[in-house]
């Protein structure tokens, strides 16, 4: 039985990792996704043919519950929602290691007899593991607006608190792992940990929270792997360093794409939910609007035009609509491209599934980097709903929370059409001097809405 369960074990890692490499482009991500969940499949099947495993009614009502539960939730979301769920699943599993370290403790009782890396992993998960659930439900608040998005903490005291409960956390684990049997220090040291989650998320603005839920998600992995180390399952070790190393790899680039240290937004402080109407410097301005038809006629008679999609183009479900325009586009000889920002919407590649969504080419998909040197040369670009990531602030104005971070250099283009609901500010809550530029036509609406409007005028060209 051991030899099989092994060798079930290596046929899931291969599809783990197999179906990771699908993820690489929208074309293959989803049988990525179908590979890596049938290997999931296998290893907990693998797990539940280790000898041991009694309590099958207990395992089938949590399968059941797992799934009515988790099914509805994934095939109802929205696309918008989406960073919302990644959240919110991540924190379960951060949750699911943390209970399993307490019943760990419970069982032993008090992690007696275990060997020390059984302590220490123990120990190690039920931290990080608490960490990750309840500071992924705070990221799951603010991204869902249940929460503020601004940055709520003590300013300079924050560190210093977060500090003392990592302290408190970490003395409790060493009393634990000393010998410490009453299971008022386990329950402590999660308690610690959940305050320790909720402290250190708080304080982090909404237009980290991208960076913040990778980062989290990295933890839930590394949680996992120790788990699994303490269980001597291959399975959770495998599977958790895979989560782990990929989240961490993540939350690095996501945080150079931003021009952030990590440190710095753990530290918090940056970015919350706006309504700036003026100019960065306090003084008020005055905007530029166009029509549908002008925008019609802008684009129509353009050589190149370049769509920047943002949160708004999620929000209002307007890829599709997006689409038809380029097609219509397209067939009057226009070169149509997409520039995509690494941290535009609220988690990476969000825009490139929405489009993939719609059948847009993959090819016509441009990253920061490839797409930023053909501004100077495009005629229009279309910005629809993207803030943050086209602010020349963050090239101009060294006074910017956004000052040094990689941005589309849409204000180079010959003119520029905003797509944008009504002047409030973008997630990072600062204003945006892009609207006011001479070269920049602002055309309010949902986006949806507008779009279609545009793709009628270009029809009646």
């Amino acid at each position: 039985m051991n030899t099989l369960v092994t060798s079930l074990y290596i046929v899931a890692f291969a599809l783990f990792i197999y179906g990771l490499m699908g993820l690489t482009g929208p074309k293959t991500a989803v049988r990525g996704n179908w590979i890596a969940a049938v290997g999931m499949g296998i290893a907990l099947i693998a797990t539940l043919l280790l000898p041991g495993m009694s309590t099958w009614v207990l395992i089938l009502i949590g399968i059941v519950i797992g799934t009515l539960l988790g099914v509805p939730s994934a095939r109802q979301v929205k696309m918008t929602a989406m960073p919302q769920m990644v959240a919110l699943f991540n924190g379960v599993g951060g949750g699911a290691v943390a209970l399993i370290a307490w019943v760990e403790f419970r069982d032993a009782p008090g992690y007696v007899g275990h060997p020390t890396y059984f302590v220490v992993a123990s120990l190690f998960s039920a931290v990080v593991g608490s960490i990750s659930f309840w500071g992924s439900l705070i990221a799951y608040g603010k991204l869902q607006e249940i929460l503020p998005g601004r940055p709520i903490g003590l300013g300079r005291a924050q560190i210093g608190l977060n500090a003392l409960l990592l302290v408190a956390a970490i003395v409790l684990a060493v009393v634990i792992g000393t010998g410490g049997t009453s299971e008022l220090l386990i329950v402590g040291v999660l308690l610690i940990a959940a305050v320790l989650g909720v402290m250190v998320v708080l304080p982090i603005g909404g237009a980290d929270m991208p960076v913040v839920i990778s980062l989290l998600n990295a933890f839930t992995g590394l949680a996992a792997a120790a788990t699994g180390l303490a269980l001597s399952n291959t399975a959770m070790i495998v599977a958790g360093m895979i989560v782990g190393a990929s989240g961490s790899i993540l939350t690095d680039q996501m945080a150079k794409a931003m021009n952030r240290s990590i440190p710095s937004i753990v530290a918090g402080g940056f970015g919350g939910s706006g309504t700036a109407v003026g100019g960065a410097d306090g003084v008020d301005r005055t905007v530029k609007s166009t029509s549908a038809a002008d925008a019609a006629i802008q684009m129509a008679y353009a050589e190149q035009v370049v769509v920047v999609p943002g949160y708004g183009m999620a929000v209002a479900q307007a890829q599709h609509a997006v689409k038809d325009m380029a097609k219509l586009l397209e067939a009057k000889g226009v070169t149509v491209k997409y520039a995509i920002h690494p941290v535009a919407g609220r988690m990476p590649g969000h825009m490139n599934v929405l489009l993939a969504e719609a059948d847009v080419p993959y090819e016509s998909l441009k990253e920061m980097d490839d797409i930023n040197g053909e501004f100077a040369r495009t005629d229009v670009a279309l910005v629809i709903g993207a803030n943050d990531v086209t602010n020349p602030a963050a090239r101009n104005d060294s006074s910017s929370p956004i000052y040094g971070m990689p941005i589309l250099n849409v204000d180079e283009a010959h003119n520029v059409i905003v797509l944008k609901r009504s002047m409030n500010s973008g997630f990072a809550g600062i204003d945006n001097p892009l609207f006011y530029s001479d070269r920049t036509s602002m055309l309010f609406g949902d986006a949806k809405k507008s779009v279609s409007e545009v793709t009628e005028e270009l029809k009646a060209l």
